[in-house]
């Protein structure tokens, strides 16, 4: 297959809608990451959308939408507090877990009874929602496994040649994926992090909102997985990596140790050290793959304080990055 590289101007946009229609894949980009799409409704583009990434078929995939209105479409109920968070939230980092109408097919949500539902912000991916005339499923525009990507020379160097086209917008800025938050059962609960915090939901909700359990630690091999990210190793660079937890002046030292070493041993390394969580977001994914591209062998990262809610969700992709490999210092 050769990929076509498009722009986003309206008449590319038109262009990478038919392909959608004619249940073909685009990449396209988004405020958090750029997604890997084809026809949520056709479980032939789903398929496909599996194949191309590498990805394991019960990991359910994310359909984008427009609005409320459109959610509706996919969902067989749109409950009061899906309401106000779409009306707070949407569009934005925000997707939604509710119980799915027959239209959309289990080919799309990994076998479950219920679809995930965001609307994203950025005018290129609502123009080609809007024309394409249906909900888009997309995961992420990566290999399976690998740091998802913010720009489009990431999802090239990834797919290129198993997708029909990608549209090359600009470098993402929230850097990670969308929160996800379970509505299905009588409390909200946080399935993925995200820039969308547990403190934002709660206020909008006025109800308390937490992370399910599922997602503290590391997975459970026989986890059946409710939404991306909660079972498989995601995010990992080619490097192995690290992470050094503990005060900050502690953390720095033992890095710069350990770099000496390795480097010592002839080892290639590499270091990240993150001064807050929204820079480190909006960075990890591209620092992962430059580190890569620049050959190293082990990365050394500095883990970032849980006193903020935006740095567990960095948190949570740093250390499925480094397989839970976390030094205390």
């Amino acid at each position: 297959m050769k990929t076509r590289y498009l722009s986003t101007q309206d008449s590319d946009i038109r262009l990478a809608a038919d392909i959608i229609k004619d249940g073909g894949l685009v990449v396209f980009p988004t405020e958090t990451v750029y997604g890997l799409g084809g026809n949520a409704e056709d479980p032939l583009a789903a398929k496909a959308i599996y194949a191309a990434k590498g990805r394991p078929s019960d990991n359910p995939l994310i359909v984008h939408v427009t609005g409320a209105e459109m959610a509706r479409r996919y969902a067989a109920e749109l409950p009061e507090s899906a309401e106000k968070l779409a009306e707070a939230i949407w569009p934005g980092p925000l997707t939604m877990v509710l119980p799915k109408k027959p239209v959309v097919p289990d080919e799309t949500t990994g076998g479950l009874k219920t679809v995930a539902l965001r609307c994203p912000a950025g005018e290129a991916v609502a123009k080609l929602i809007e024309y394409s005339g249906v909900g888009i499923a997309a995961p992420s525009a990566n290999i399976s496994g690998r740091p998802s990507p913010t720009r489009w020379e990431h999802a090239a160097e990834d797919l290129d040649g198993k997708v029909d086209a990608v549209i090359q917008g600009p470098p993402c800025i929230g850097g990670i994926e969308s929160t996800i938050v379970d509505l299905t059962e009588e409390a909200p609960a946080i399935l993925r992090p995200g820039l969308i915090t547990p403190e934002r939901i709660s206020q909008v909700l006025g109800v308390p909102c937490g992370y399910d359990p599922a997602i503290t630690g590391p997975p459970d091999a026989g986890l059946v997985p409710r939404a991306p990210g909660m079972k498989y190793r995601h995010y990992a660079p080619r490097a192995a990596m690290a992470l050094f937890s503990g005060p900050p002046e502690n953390v720095r030292r033992a890095i710069g140790a350990r770099a000496a070493e390795l480097s010592a041993k002839g080892v290639r390394t590499g270091t990240l050290i993150y001064e807050d969580g929204l820079s480190a977001a909006e960075n990890l994914f591209a620092d992962l793959r430059r580190l890569d591209e620049e050959g190293c062998e082990y990365i050394l990262a500095s883990a970032l304080p849980a006193s903020e809610s935006v740095n567990y969700s960095v948190m949570n992709r740093m250390l499925k990055a480094a397989g839970y490999n976390i030094v205390e210092v």
